[in-house]
């Protein structure tokens, strides 16, 4: 049943329109924890902000003890503001995290992505650390809830319509993980990207996490 929805998550994020993002540059997803060692996590989300909605999607997966890495992709539909089509763009990241304090009580993780997003005169690339904090709740065994903050600082480099630019952003994630059973986890996520010139200020992303 979980590889059956986890495949069906995988190819809606491969073929719908997709979501906002800018790995951990496109969102956090979880809290501190890393996935354990010689595990996987596959995950499904929906982006929502006023100009864009769509899919995304990641797999985690660790070789060592408190070290995991993380891969995303999806498309993304969002409009410009400039009266014309949507502009539809081809999302790709990719990130580590290194657990450098591990519960019971708060976990922290520090770590670094990189992302690009790509399409018709349309072309970004982001580079940077992160920072994680989360605090479990509940059985580690069953039911439960992990809320976690979050924080990158984003270098980019954009090309879009033409026109090049530089900068540095630094968007601030806030979400949940609720655990329904060890492999079933839903994800809730508020993003704040103030002063952010490529998306919304503000996102709101939902999805799930499938251990396995």
């Amino acid at each position: 049943m979980i590889w059956k929805v986890g495949t069906a998550l995988f190819l809606m994020a491969l073929l719908g329109p997709a979501a906002p993002a800018r790995a951990q540059v496109f969102g956090h997803y979880t809290g501190a924890d890393c996935v354990p060692m010689g595990g996987h996590m596959f995950g499904g989300y929906v982006h929502a902000s006023d100009g864009l909605l769509g899919l995304s999607s990641q797999l985690r997966l660790s070789f060592y003890p408190n070290i995991d890495f993380g891969f995303q992709g999806g498309l993304v539909r969002s409009d410009q503001g400039g009266g014309g089509d949507d502009v539809v763009t081809v999302q790709l990241g990719t990130d580590v995290k290194f657990q450098v304090k591990k519960g019971p009580g708060i976990s922290l993780a520090l770590g670094g992505a990189f992302g690009v997003e790509t399409g018709d005169n349309y072309h970004l690339m982001t580079l940077g650390p992160t920072f994680t904090a989360s605090y479990a709740l509940g059985n580690q065994g069953g039911a439960g809830v992990t809320p976690y903050a979050g924080v990158a600082v984003l270098f980019n480099d954009a090309d879009i319509q033409n026109q090049e630019s530089q900068d540095v952003t630094m968007p601030f994630r806030f979400g949940a993980d609720f655990r329904l059973a060890p492999e079933i986890r839903i994800v809730g996520e508020i993003q704040l990207r103030p002063n952010d010139p490529y998306g919304d200020s503000f996102a709101f992303v939902t999805g799930v996490n499938l251990p396995f």
